[in-house]
């Protein structure tokens, strides 16, 4: 195994990407890593706390730092945070990585996501904010997927199976 990562997992916040990546990483005997929590443990504090204390700008900057090293030097399976596609050098990077794109649409968004203090970027009106989030980002999503997996109305483990089959991989 190379030192890149076997599956790269893209979205929105709330689809289920630590969740469906520690279940793919367990069926591929491969590491789990989210970049969200690389940086949490490198900043010390919670992302919340870092959009509120420094902004939105310096934290894109953290993430997409968080997002190189993680691609340059994971051979498991890779979680990244829901606005990590939004950086033109992210998406160049995950150009040839098996990216899928776990998608879901704005009733099950709001449904896991709610009124969570710890997404800033839904804290007003999560279902109008939800949606401009999809519009600004829903194509950059597809741009760098090699696969495209819907989430609605499936639980962990079947998404897990549909992201395996649609990347024809081979469970360990």
């Amino acid at each position: 195994m190379s030192g890149m990562p076997v599956v790269v997992l893209v979205g929105p916040m709330g689809v289920g990407k630590s969740t469906v990546g520690r279940l793919l990483a367990e069926r591929l005997g491969a590491v789990f890593r989210d970049t969200d929590d690389d940086i949490v443990s490198a900043q010390g504090r919670a992302i919340a706390d870092i959009f509120v204390d420094e902004g939105e700008e310096v934290f894109r900057g953290l993430e997409k730092r968080a997002v190189a090293a993680a691609v340059a030097g994971h051979a498991g399976v890779l979680a990244l945070g829901g606005g990590a596609v939004l950086d033109a050098d992210t998406r160049a990077l995950l150009a040839g990585q098996r990216v899928a794109y776990l998608s879901m649409d704005v009733e099950e968004a709001v449904k896991r996501t709610g009124l969570n203090a710890a997404r800033p970027l839904l804290a007003v009106n999560p279902r109008k904010q939800w949606r401009e989030l999809m519009e600004a980002r829903r194509h950059l999503y597809e741009e760098v997927a090699a696969v495209v997996v819907a989430t609605d109305g499936r639980d962990p483990d079947e998404v897990a199976q549909a992201v395996l089959d649609a990347l024809e991989l081979k469970e360990a």
